[in-house]
């Protein structure tokens, strides 16, 4: 049946075809949160997986315009006040990648650590209750 469609209708549908899957690819890409308040950036750290391409989404709460500024990613990007930004980094290999704003590089500082896996604890170190600190195993 689809053999006697015109060629431009195969053509079509395989367009469609590949346009449905890079969403599918698009929807998994690693989502990474910054948040710019007070012109300083929250978290002023993120880890991500080693080359992988992830996304990285930037929400300026502060009333004045900031850039996103990074040499060591080779990114910038204006980010208005009260809108969020959207930027691409990766992939990239192990190592810290320093970050700042252009209009206030002194407080507005972070970095990307680029580690060969993310493991995410599901109790971190440190947080345990006052219970469970007490429990000894003899």
């Amino acid at each position: 049946m689809i053999n006697n469609l015109p060629k431009y209708y195969n053509l079509f549908l395989l367009s469609n075809l590949l346009f449905l899957c890079s969403a599918v690819v698009e929807a998994k890409r690693p989502e990474f949160h910054l948040a710019l308040k007070k012109h300083l950036f929250y978290p002023a750290q993120i880890i991500i997986p080693a080359n992988i391409k992830v996304k990285l989404v930037i929400l300026n709460h502060d009333n004045s315009v900031e850039e996103f500024d990074s040499f060591d990613l080779n990114r910038e990007k204006v980010i208005f006040p009260k809108q969020k930004s959207t930027i691409f980094i990766g992939p990239l290999p192990v190592g810290e990648y320093y970050f700042f704003g252009e209009y206030h590089p002194n407080s507005a500082r972070g970095k990307v650590i680029v580690v060969e896996t993310v493991n995410t604890p599901a109790v971190l170190p440190g947080a345990l209750s006052s219970n469970q600190e007490n429990l000894h195993v003899n």
